[in-house]
């Protein structure tokens, strides 16, 4: 069974490494290890040992709390406040791409889509 733990610092790797774009192979080379094993961390199948987390870390330039924000004491993810966004919004690809997408755009006409987003959501 897999604990909620690993399973949460598994979604914080593959967030980070998509955030960077970053292939799991590319990552599994900097670490040293095959990319299956990046793989099975990801899903929380495998749990990463702390110094294995830390070589993440280091491959993915953040600090190893990274990989546990969102998680309270008990193992559980935080739930999102009513009306807001998961924590693990950027989880999702879709999501991951928007957000490329839209800091691709020349600064002057991002300001111009986020006054036009902020518009229609505060209509919707």
């Amino acid at each position: 069974m897999k604990h909620p733990v690993d399973v949460h610092v598994g979604k914080r790797v593959r967030h980070r490494r998509w955030m960077i774009g970053m292939t799991q192979q590319q990552l599994a080379e900097k670490v040293g290890i095959k990319f299956q094993q990046i793989q099975k961390y990801e899903t929380g199948m495998n749990r990463v040992s702390a110094s294995r987390l830390w070589d993440i870390s280091e491959a993915l330039d953040v600090p190893v709390a990274f990989f546990f924000d969102g998680v309270h004491a008990s193992g559980a993810e935080e739930a999102p406040a009513n009306g807001s966004v998961p924590a693990d919004i950027l989880a999702d690809k879709e999501a991951l791409e928007l957000v490329r997408s839209y800091y691709s755009i020349p600064e002057n006409q991002r300001r111009r889509l986020f006054e036009l987003a902020r518009v229609l959501s505060d209509v919707a």
